[in-house]
């Protein structure tokens, strides 16, 4: 989901846009071992790599490849560069990078009328239909597992709603930056109850030949979070990223672990658990004495998405939305769950502009910030990920540390 800005265009996920439509280090190793034991390989553990993506100017966007196939058959297919993304739910395939021969079955509603859905980030949307795909990754699978096809020629005539909802139109794999994206976050539809209680405007259509018509599409026929279809290891995720230096890294890599508290591997430890607003999917960050309650983890941010006032805003062009300090500032941030419990959360701003040009090859950086509209909210995005480990859990799965859906770290 590219946005406008720099050398690697922005992206923040979809995780702020739900909320305001509801208010409307590499390698996860297994165990202990020794000299003469090897670990045990596990099937949970997907390799995670930073790196420009397919459009050449990414950075800090987290890719990994998941196989999908047409239902019930061996005709499969597997695509690279899907964007990891905690902020959404659902996978997402863009339809150029489909091939031809790999048909999948269209998501229609009970009267026959296939759905289609609009989704917007927050800088662009996406449309497509609803189809149905047999997924891969690693050793876990989620069988009829509807996922959505952005920009398929089938469905070429974007509804008013869905194409005014903010953003351009991100429906190839230039404009959105990778060849799909997979939602792993805290809900199992992507919408859920909300769009299924109610037509919600710019989110879920039905598209007969008589044209599209916005309605209320149940839970179990919206698109899904794969890891809460798996048959093991499928309440939630671990995201584990090799630290990086202050000047970044040509590359990054990292594991994107299934499950939490299933194995080994992916064990709560001493990580604090904060549960997330159920509805709104937040947290509470304080920073200096101010208190910003629609704060978020949200590994599909490019950034640190912190308001305007955090630091001085770049003032070239080419990196409009960024900040760039004169020196490098650092924050200590304290974030609060909906159960009270609360974790310190570090984090460093430098010049995006002095960093972009010293290491113009590089496309990992820890420490680079944007400018968040929303006043209210901190988006720690994937730059806060480098050097940790950070669980999400999927709502109303049990895990070792309680019911989901929060977050750990």
């Amino acid at each position: 989901m590219m946005g406008t800005g720099a050398f690697c265009g922005l992206r923040s996920s979809a995780v702020a846009v739900l909320a305001c439509l509801l208010a409307g280090c590499g390698g996860g190793g297994g165990g202990s071992s020794s000299s003469s034991t090897p670990p045990p390989v596990l099937g949970n553990v997907q390799a995670m790599v930073v790196d420009a993506g397919p459009s050449s100017n990414d950075a800090n966007v987290g890719f990994i490849s998941v196989t999908i196939c047409t239902p019930g058959t061996s005709n499969c297919q597997t695509i690279d560069h899907i964007d990891v993304d905690t902020g959404s739910s659902g996978l997402r395939i863009i339809s150029s990078a489909l091939s031809p021969s790999l048909s999948l079955t269209q998501q229609n509603d009970a009267s026959g009328r296939p759905i289609v859905e609009c989704l917007p980030f927050a800088d662009g949307y996406v449309w497509g239909p609803v189809k149905i795909a047999d997924l891969s990754i690693a050793g876990e699978q989620a069988m009829s597992l509807p996922i959505q096809v952005i920009g398929d020629p089938s469905y070429p005539n974007v509804p008013g709603d869905c194409s005014s909802s903010g953003g351009p139109n991100e429906g190839t794999v230039a404009a959105f930056g990778a060849n799909g994206i997979i939602g792993i976050g805290n809900l199992q539809a992507d919408c859920g109850t909300y769009c299924a209680g109610q037509p919600v405007p710019g989110a879920y259509y039905v598209c007969p030949a008589s044209g599209c018509i916005n309605v209320a599409v149940a839970n179990s026929l919206q698109v899904q979070n794969p890891v809460g279809l798996f048959s093991v290891d499928n309440n939630g995720v671990l995201i584990q990223m090799a630290s990086l230096p202050a000047n970044g890294a040509a590359t990054a890599s990292g594991s994107l672990i299934f499950g939490i508290g299933t194995q080994t591997n992916n064990a709560l430890g001493n990580a604090t658990i904060l549960n997330v607003d159920p509805t709104y999917l937040t947290l509470t960050a304080t920073i200096g004495g101010v208190t910003y309650p629609d704060s978020y983890l949200d590994s599909g941010s490019s950034a640190l998405f912190l308001p305007q006032n955090f630091a001085t805003a770049c003032t070239s062009q080419e990196f409009s939305g960024y900040f760039c300090p004169p020196t490098t500032l650092n924050f200590s941030a304290i974030m609060q769950g909906a159960n009270g419990t609360s974790a310190a959360a570090g984090f460093s701003v430098a010049n995006a502009e002095t960093l972009f040009n010293a290491e113009p090859s590089f496309t990992a950086f820890n420490n680079i910030g944007a400018i968040n509209s929303d006043s209210t909210s901190i988006d720690l995005g994937m730059p806060f990920f480098y050097g940790r480990s950070v669980f999400t859990a999927i709502e109303g799965k049990q895990t070792p540390g309680g019911t989901g859906p929060f977050v750990a770290f």
